[in-house]
């Protein structure tokens, strides 16, 4: 079976290569109707390059799998802004997308945990619908729009998980098909546990992205044993490998915080059920360090007796 790995964002290798360059509604405010139009074109064409670096060194380093940032536009979804990012930079935006078919990429995006389907309200579930359909419209520039994902968690339970899950898919139908058609969804580490999530992906026939640090911070009656074949059904119709998150505990204080790398010793026990299953699989991995992160797992795991690296960060069980 083959493993591969990638990292979110920002290859902090890279210098000055944020692709999440900010511009506050209240700086905005404060310039005048030109200014704030230019400005908008600036910042979001320093993300759209810094992009390309990150997919160019993605490319270089044999990094297959690739989260791209949610701030590349900013203010894309605030109300009283909302601007066609598309068409001033539709050759630059179709550049990514060749070049992330031309060499096998795998690209997604990740909508903040503002972006949620269970609120009582009616303008959070407004907003979701926006920031989905900000998403997929960039997906949709660079021709991704049949391939990349929008990877979402099912969102709060407001006191009662069992009475928030039938407002989530009602909330859920809001979607237009072609963005549903994108989306994932995640366990979390603190409300809907796997078996939970796991079940919802099921009733709706949307793929499940297993987080195993979440998993072990947020437990469900199921095991490992049970979860993952059940998790890679879902993925079936899609053409897709099954993806999984990684990342490992800062520490038991702070243990659903983010370590700076991966634990491989965490990891193990899942390594050792997918070997069993042997499964082909992707790993996103949600380390601090991020890209130094990944390059290091694959470097270690490759010394692992049974597992070999057959590329930057490909493995070989």
């Amino acid at each position: 079976m083959i493993i591969r790995m990638g990292y979110v964002s920002h290859a902090i290798s890279l210098w000055d290569a944020s692709p999440a360059r900010t511009l506050t509604f209240t700086r905005y405010s404060q310039l005048s109707e030109d200014d704030r139009m230019e400005k908008l074109l600036d910042v979001t064409k320093k993300n759209i390059d810094s992009t390309k670096r990150m997919v160019h060194y993605n490319i270089a380093h044999d990094i297959p799998l690739y989260r791209m940032s949610s701030s590349i536009v900013p203010l894309a979804t605030h109300p009283e802004v909302r601007w066609d990012f598309v068409t001033p930079f539709a050759e630059d935006w179709q550049e990514i997308g060749e070049l992330v078919r031309r060499s096998g990429l795998r690209t997604s995006f990740h909508p903040s945990q503002f972006t949620l389907f269970t609120s009582p309200r009616e303008e959070v579930t407004d907003h979701a619908v926006t920031d989905m359909e900000y998403h997929y419209k960039m997906l949709e520039a660079m021709g991704l729009e049949n391939e990349g994902t929008i990877n979402i968690h099912i969102g709060g339970a407001y006191g009662d998980k069992l009475a928030t899950l039938p407002r989530f898919y009602e909330n859920l139908s809001k979607l237009p098909d072609t963005v549903r058609k994108r989306m994932t969804l995640e366990n979390d580490d603190k409300t809907y546990n796997a078996d939970e999530t796991l079940a919802a992906c099921e009733k709706e026939g949307i793929p499940f992205v297993f987080d195993i640090h979440h998993h072990y911070a947020n437990l469900g009656e199921k095991n490992l044993e049970e979860l993952l074949p059940a998790a890679f059904v879902t993925w079936e119709d899609t053409g897709l490998r099954p993806k999984i998150h990684i990342s490992s505990p800062k520490s038991e204080k702070a243990y659903r915080s983010h370590s700076d790398y991966v634990d491989p010793d965490y990891i193990r026990p899942m390594l050792d059920v997918l070997k069993g299953i042997g499964q082909d699989v992707d790993f996103m991995i949600e380390a601090k360090q991020k890209d130094l992160a990944v390059l290091r797992l694959a470097e270690v795991l490759g010394e692992i007796r049974g597992m070999k690296r057959i590329g930057g960060t490909i493995l070989q069980i």
